[in-house]
């Protein structure tokens, strides 16, 4: 006999809630954060979490308890905190003496952890430390990458779609000039440090249309040194990013877009024949009676005049 499987089903109306809700969906909600602290972690990179969480916070859930977890060895207590709270994305924070100022950035697929990235922080700058004014909530971030090396392996081409897909925040179908305030830069120099600073964006009056943007330093400003890293497989990662059919958009014919969006149409028309163009009535541009019945002469009046056949020079 064949073992069946045995499925819990919820017992509550409560119960039945939760589940329906973790249900697939054809439009996913919004990404959040688990924030997890670990056993050992000390003030500063405590500290460094919570920078990280001002940045998400909208969409974020910070653990206030430490946790015994090593991401890179037994991530089952991981995935059942993210579980509990429905979370997609995770940030862990620890500190030793091997792995000083450590921070674990990942991402689950299917409630599994696919994704994770161990960086060492250095040269970090808290974000009370920059007295400047701070941005608002619920703003969604520019994101810059600058460096070739983010195009040069795998392992950094699947670090940047991660970087965007933890900073890029909510959604949004529209987004005008002046919701433009806060923008994060990623620099990569060479392939195992990476700069991350955070600038706030003000447009000032430039005479023109367009404004003119200065940006000023906010924070929190450090250095990623990436330790270690474990990434999914290409088939994993080719099945995380399969949509819906009822997302994917039917192909239109003589219609695509460019790499920003824009739509670009081909318009196919018929010769045109520039002898029925109509043009301005004009008494001076009508023909006479004589020039309609030949279909010659000047327009400019008069009568044309007959030319005459040359003769061929003689050899």
């Amino acid at each position: 006999m064949t073992a069946v499987a045995r499925v819990d089903r919820p017992k509550t109306r409560k119960g039945s809630r939760i589940v329906k809700a973790r249900e697939p969906l054809t439009i996913e909600n919004p990404k959040k954060t688990s924030f997890v602290k670990a056993a050992n972690i000390n003030q500063r990179t405590a500290q460094i979490l919570k920078d990280l969480y001002t940045l998400k916070k909208t969409e974020s859930v910070f653990y206030q308890k430490k946790n015994d977890i090593r991401p890179f060895e037994d991530v089952s207590h991981l995935e059942k905190l993210m579980a509990k709270k429905d979370t997609s994305l995770f940030a862990f924070g620890s500190h030793n003496k091997k792995r000083p100022q450590n921070i674990v950035l990942g991402r689950t697929f299917d409630r599994m952890v696919s994704d994770q990235f161990e960086f060492g922080v250095e040269n970090y700058k808290a974000l009370d430390e920059f007295k400047v004014a701070k941005i608002g909530i619920m703003v969604k971030p520019v994101l810059i990458f600058a460096g070739e090396a983010w195009q040069q392996t795998n392992e950094m081409k699947r670090l940047k779609n991660f970087l965007i897909d933890f900073f890029r925040g909510e959604p949004r179908e529209y987004l005008g000039v002046s919701g433009l305030e806060h923008a994060i830069s990623f620099t990569a120099m060479g392939s195992s440090t990476i700069l991350l600073r955070s600038y706030k964006i003000h447009l000032k009056r430039s005479g023109q249309k367009t404004p003119r943007a200065e940006v000023e330093e906010i924070g929190p400003r450090m250095d990623l040194k990436l330790r270690r890293h474990k990434i999914a497989s290409d088939d994993l990662f080719k099945q995380a990013l399969r949509q819906p059919k009822g997302l994917k958009v039917k192909k239109k014919k003589n219609l695509e877009q460019d790499d920003l969006g824009t739509s670009l149409g081909r318009v196919h028309m018929e010769r045109q024949d520039f002898g029925r163009l109509q043009t301005r009535k004009m008494k001076g541009l009508k023909k006479k009676k004589g020039q309609a019945a030949s279909g010659g002469g000047e327009e400019s009046g008069g009568d044309a005049a007959e030319a005459e056949p040359m003769e061929a020079d003689e050899v």
